[in-house]
C-alpha cells in the first residue's frame, strides 16, 4: 500500500461537500435530535443513543468509497493506475484504509458530544471500547463498499450504497431498538455485521440483549474473510478483461 496514495485519496474526499455533511455532521444532529425528543435526563438512552450514531457514522463512512471506487471506473483512473508499480492490492488496501480513515471523524465527534453536551460517563475501557471497538468494526463495512463500487456504475452507486444501509441500520438495531423487535426480525439482524458493530459498543454502556465480546469479533470477522475474498475475485475479474 502506498502511503502517499492513501493520503491523495483522504484529500479528494474531503474535498467532497456532501460527504462532510452526510458522514460527518448527520451522526452528530441525529444524535442531538434522538436525545432531545426520545432520552432527555435518560443517562442510559442518551449512551445507547451515543452508541448507535457512532456506530451509523463510522459505518456511512466506510461505505462511501464505494462511490470513489464507482468513479475511478468511469473516469478510467483504476485502469490507469494498473500500468502503474501500484499493485491491485495496493490499490484495495488503500481505498479500504481511505474509508477507515474517514470513519474516524464520526467515531471521535459523536461520543465527544456525548460526554461534553449530554453528560455521558463511562470508564476509560467503554470509551476504548466504543471508539477503537466501533471504528475497527466498521472493517467489514469498508469492503462491503469496496465490492459495491466495483459493481456499480457512477450514476447507481449512491442508490446501491443507500439500499444496503438503510436496511443495515434499521435491521441492526441502529435505528431501531433490537429489544422492541419480533423475535424472526431479532434472528434476521444476528447475522448482520449492523448488529455486531453496534453490539461492540453497547456492550460499554448496558448489558442488556448484549452478547460477548468474543462472539462480536468472530461475526465481524467472518463478514471480513468473506467479503474480502469477494472483492479479491471481483477486482481480478475486471483486470482480467482490461
Amino acid at each position: 500500500m502506498s502511503l502517499k496514495y492513501v493520503v491523495l485519496e483522504i484529500r479528494r474526499v474531503l474535498r467532497s461537500p456532501r460527504f462532510l455533511i452526510f458522514t460527518v455532521a448527520f451522526p452528530v444532529l441525529l444524535f442531538l435530535l434522538y436525545v432531545g425528543i426520545f432520552a432527555k435526563g435518560d443517562n442510559g438512552a442518551v449512551a445507547a443513543l451515543m452508541v448507535s450514531m457512532t456506530s451509523f457514522g463510522a459505518m456511512a463512512s466506510a461505505l462511501f468509497v464505494g462511490a470513489r471506487v464507482a468513479m475511478d471506473r468511469k473516469a478510467g483512473w483504476q485502469r490507469q493506475l494498473r500500468l502503474t508499480p501500484l499493485s491491485g492490492a495496493g490499490y484495495l488496501t488503500a481505498k479500504a484504509a481511505t474509508g477507515l480513515t474517514l470513519a474516524l471523524a464520526p467515531v471521535v465527534l459523536v461520543p465527544l458530544v456525548g460526554a461534553v453536551a449530554e453528560g455521558v460517563s463511562l470508564g476509560a475501557g467503554s470509551w476504548l471500547r466504543v471508539t477503537l471497538g466501533v471504528w475497527l468494526a466498521a472493517v467489514p463495512f469498508a469492503l462491503i463498499g469496496l465490492l459495491i463500487g466495483q459493481v456499480a456504475t457512477a450514476d447507481s452507486v449512491q442508490p446501491m450504497t443507500q439500499l444496503v444501509m438503510l436496511p443495515m441500520a434499521l435491521l441492526g438495531g441502529i435505528f431501531i431498538p433490537i429489544d422492541a423487535m419480533p423475535h424472526w426480525l431479532l434472528q434476521v439482524s444476528h447475522v448482520l455485521p449492523s448488529f455486531w458493530m453496534a453490539q461492540v459498543g453497547r456492550g460499554a454502556v448496558t448489558a442488556d440483549l448484549s452478547a460477548g465480546l468474543g462472539q462480536d469479533v468472530l461475526w465481524l470477522a467472518v463478514w471480513t474473510v468473506a467479503v474480502g475474498s469477494v472483492v479479491i475475485r471481483r477486482y481480478r475479474k475486471d483486470s482480467a478483461r482490461v
